[in-house]
């Protein structure tokens, strides 16, 4: 059922992963196969999970995930994107941080058993946005940490590097936020939060008190 029903975005990852992978075991170059194989592996954990857990994940936010993992992983450190573009860490950052967003809507949400009028619009938003910052936040921590233990450069130019990252992950945050507050105003018909209706749609046993359409 994971493989089933995805978009032909999902599958046109897949299918550069394995190629990649089984190029590089041809021509030897275990690193690029161990990623190629990483982000496969990855990019599918997701899907997993919530299928066992039972909750259906929309086919486009499913896309943005595994997007998002084979631009991290496999683009940003198979072919060193971070290094060769200044501005893919601010894609990334930004992209995660509007997930987590509309995560942290979603999450609200369950708590109100999906029913849209038990808090204000603007407190499920905050709680969305706080959430996203605080798993950027936590990244940087752990950036930071490996840094410090181990003697990597996840944080390249320090400071500098931290405090970029946390204003994309404010901005971020913040668009995942206004979506869910426009989804909650009733604006849902297209984009980030269309993504979010349509979660609640397919899981209407979390969401009991989500307005039927």
């Amino acid at each position: 059922m994971v493989f089933y029903g995805q978009s032909y975005v999902v599958y046109a990852v897949w299918t550069v992963l394995l190629a990649s992978a089984g190029f590089a075991l041809y021509q030897g170059e275990w690193s690029l196969m161990f990623i190629a194989l990483g982000t496969l592996v990855a990019s599918v954990v997701p899907a997993f999970v919530a299928d066992r857990l039972h909750i259906r994940i929309p086919v486009g936010f499913y896309a943005w995930i595994v997007l998002f993992t084979f631009g991290t992983l496999f683009l940003g450190e198979a072919f060193d994107f971070y290094e060769r573009f200044g501005w893919w860490d601010v894609v990334m950052h930004g992209a995660s941080a509007m997930g987590f967003g509309l995560m942290g809507v979603v999450f609200a949400l369950t708590l109100f058993e999906g029913d849209k009028y038990a808090a204000p619009a603007w407190a499920i938003s905050v709680i969305a946005f706080s959430f996203a910052l605080a798993i950027g936040a936590l990244w940087e921590v752990f950036e930071f940490a490996m840094d410090t233990v181990f003697g990597m450069n996840m944080q390249k130019s320090g400071l500098v590097d931290t405090m970029g990252d946390l204003i994309v992950d404010t901005i971020g945050a913040a668009i995942g936020a206004l979506a869910g507050f426009a989804y909650l105003k009733g604006q849902e018909r297209w984009g980030l939060s269309g993504m979010i209706a349509e979660f609640v749609r397919r899981n209407g046993a979390m969401f009991r008190k989500a307005p039927k359409e």
